[in-house]
């Protein structure tokens, strides 16, 4: 089911009929897909010569139909969640994994790939060179050498892992969908911010009750922990969180991921001892920047030892302001207030200046100075949602390069966080080339009668997080999918173009272009910005511990499981958080039961690459600083050049080199933190 709108540059994209996608849908959808790809396939196999126009585009054309079909049903999946959509697509989705572990074991293919490889030119063009080397290497890690018996193996327990996944992410939605918190008791909602105060009583008054009540999506969870004066509220909000998809008071068992975590991990230990790797994380390693568990932890073990210091110093101070020691669920809120007291800065302050429309715009307008780039709304399309928009994506000539829609507000029934995703990759296998479509999802408050979207700063990062993920995908320059934007790039320096997009979201011309008071229309003050910036690294060193806690868990956890025990790992959460955590935990906290980054995502053995990434990233926009312009056009396309446009094309490092200069250095990290001087 497709839809198509011809944009103002004569390209035509040809889109998903999202508002006629049923789950009654899924399963003829996906029947009709694999039916088409199986033919395709074997007669691909069958060539008696390969060649690497015959092989390759063929390889390619097959495994870009399959993402590009599965694509809208996987996306609704994820925003448009119900009991019904649940069960048809984790049925349709055993199919696809099995059809998907099947293609990649094909020896004919394997063989044929070798040969290409053999006999291809050293002068061709380097993506040919990479596109022949990613396939064979991918080849080899779906166990591509196995005997039969191996890959009926791999197979069984790809399809387990798929569907352990998909329902621990599913637990997750629907613990989170299921809990409400009413209450009536002014003193338990005082300084919530006003406009989810008036969500909350929407919602009491829709269901026949007096007062607030408040739901545990991410945006109300953030501002209920950053903002509730009562101790109570937010202990009972944390309480919540901290519990989602775990045994507990507030949660119904039935949701419980706790069972589902020790069975992932098993699975992954498997797979990767079934491919002749010691662990699950030396096996992830096989496609990523870092060289060895060792350099993993080493990284990650150097900057905790270079924040704990400066983590303490803030903690003290927050303590200090306190007047008591201080819980996990005071935290955010005393970190704000210490905002507040030290700079005069704090959310309330600033919300009111970044309707959500205002930062969209503002934003690409960034994109258009950095890069030429133009974006143009279509709102005649069928979406999931009447909140969704599309914008096509032009360069500084008019034409065309792509397209994304824009998925913003928080509902029920949608998966929390933010995050792209694929609906199309570049394919440039044929004339005219398919130009590359995505997802920018984020879970914004939504607007309500009284005031539009308002976001915090903290919300306007997260957008331009998004967007640099974005541009990553539609930048992209390569003709081969499977290498083409974010495809092919080592897991650890994808978070590249997103947090290098972050930086921006911190000068002052760039938030002055985001910002028009939703009251007033006056933009930023300097004044006010100035004590935003000099505010910026409060709490900077405690995040920074807390992102590690979670890179530690993770690689550990997938590096020593062959030592798997019913409580592995919360034992060893307990035991890193030793290591990261200032604070007392409590006992009844079960974080992993919903970091669906590494139980849902693509993170396993991959959490590290957040800060990996961060490195190459704040190193790569000092560039900017040390010319004093962060529109320098000079270095802006050289970033799209060596950075954006590639995908997977070439070693990341060696265009990081001729990017930069250099490799990238730790401490433009740690300044940019505040944990060193700059």
């Amino acid at each position: 089911m497709t839809s198509s709108t011809l944009n103002s540059a004569g390209s035509l994209f040809d889109l998903p009929d999202f508002e006629n996608i049923s789950a009654a849908d899924i399963r003829p959808m996906t029947d009709a897909l694999l039916e088409d790809l199986e033919g395709r396939w074997q007669l691909l196999a069958s060539g008696a010569e390969y060649t690497f126009d015959s092989l390759v585009h063929g390889h390619q054309a097959l495994l870009h139909e399959l993402g590009r079909r599965w694509s809208p049903i996987s996306h609704l999946n994820m925003v448009a969640h119900s009991d019904e959509w649940q069960r048809e697509y984790l049925a349709a989705l055993a199919d696809i994994t099995e059809f998907s572990s099947r293609l990649a074991q094909d020896r004919r293919l394997f063989e044929g790939y070798q040969a290409v490889a053999a006999a291809l030119p050293e002068d061709s063009e380097p993506q040919q060179h990479q596109v022949v080397a990613h396939a064979l290497r991918d080849f080899r890690l779906a166990g591509v050498n196995l005997d039969d018996a191996g890959q009926a193996q791999y197979r069984e327990l790809m399809q387990r892992l798929s569907a352990l996944q998909a329902q621990f992410a599913n637990n997750v939605q629907a613990c989170t969908d299921a809990w409400a918190w009413h209450t009536v008791e002014q003193s338990a909602v005082a300084g919530i911010p006003d406009n989810l105060l008036r969500q909350a009583a929407q919602n009491a008054q829709d269901a026949g009750k007096d007062g607030w009540l408040f739901d545990l999506s991410q945006p109300v969870y953030q501002a209920v922990m950053t903002h509730a004066r009562s101790e109570a509220t937010r202990q009972h909000f944390y309480a919540a969180w901290m519990t989602r998809a775990a045994s507990g008071d507030q949660h119904d068992a039935s949701h419980d991921n706790t069972g589902l975590i020790d069975q992932i991990l098993r699975v992954r230990q498997s797979l990767a001892a079934l491919l002749g790797f010691q662990s699950y994380a030396d096996y992830s390693l096989a496609a990523k920047m870092a060289g060895s568990v060792d350099e993993v932890l080493t990284f990650l073990d150097d900057l905790r030892t270079r924040s704990v210091v400066s983590a303490q110093q803030e903690l003290d101070e927050f303590t200090k302001l306190a007047g008591r020691p201080l819980n996990a669920w005071d935290i955010a809120f005393y970190s704000e207030r210490y905002k507040a007291a030290r700079y005069s800065i704090s959310d309330d302050v600033l919300r009111p200046y970044f309707p959500a429309e205002r930062v969209v715009a503002g934003l690409f307008e960034l994109a258009e100075r950095l890069y030429g780039l133009s974006l143009q709304a279509h709102d005649d399309l069928s979406v999931w949602h009447p909140t969704v928009r599309f914008y096509s994506v032009h360069d500084s000539d008019g034409k065309a390069i792509g397209g994304f829609y824009a998925d913003l507000y928080a509902r029920s029934g949608k998966r929390g966080g933010a995050w792209i995703d694929e609906c199309v990759v570049r394919a440039g296998l044929d004339q005219p080339v398919t130009l590359p479509v995505g997802y920018l999802v984020c879970n914004f408050s939504p607007a309500d009668d009284a005031t539009p979207s308002l976001l915090s700063h903290s919300d306007v990062v997260t957008l331009f997080h998004e967007f640099g993920h974005m541009l990553h995908h539609l930048l992209t320059r390569i003709d081969y999918p499977t290498i083409a934007g974010i495809n092919g790039v080592p897991w650890d320096a994808v978070e590249l173009p997103s947090q290098f997009m972050e930086n921006f979201a911190w000068h002052y011309g760039v938030l002055h272009s985001c910002s028009e008071h939703y009251e007033t229309g006056q933009q930023l003050p300097k004044e006010t910005f100035d004590l935003l910036l000099q505010a910026r690294n409060v709490g900077a060193g405690l995040q920074m511990l807390r992102q590690l806690e979670f890179a530690l868990f993770d690689f550990r956890l997938h590096n020593e499981a062959d030592a798997l025990t019913p409580d592995f790992a919360q034992q060893l959460i307990a035991q890193t958080r030793t290591q990261t955590s200032l604070f007392d935990v409590p006992d009844y906290a079960r974080f992993e039961n919903s970091f669906t980054h590494i139980f849902a995502g693509g993170y396993a053995a991959g959490y590290y690459s957040y800060k990996w990434a961060e490195v190459l990233a704040a190193d790569a926009f000092a560039a900017f600083d040390e010319v004093g312009d962060i529109y320098d056009q000079r270095i802006a396309q050289s970033f799209r050049e060596h950075i954006l446009e590639i995908g997977g094309s070439r070693d990341i490092q060696d265009a990081y080199v001729d990017f930069r200069g250099r490799p990238a250095q730790i401490d433009a990290l740690l300044a940019s933190a505040g944990i060193i001087a700059a």
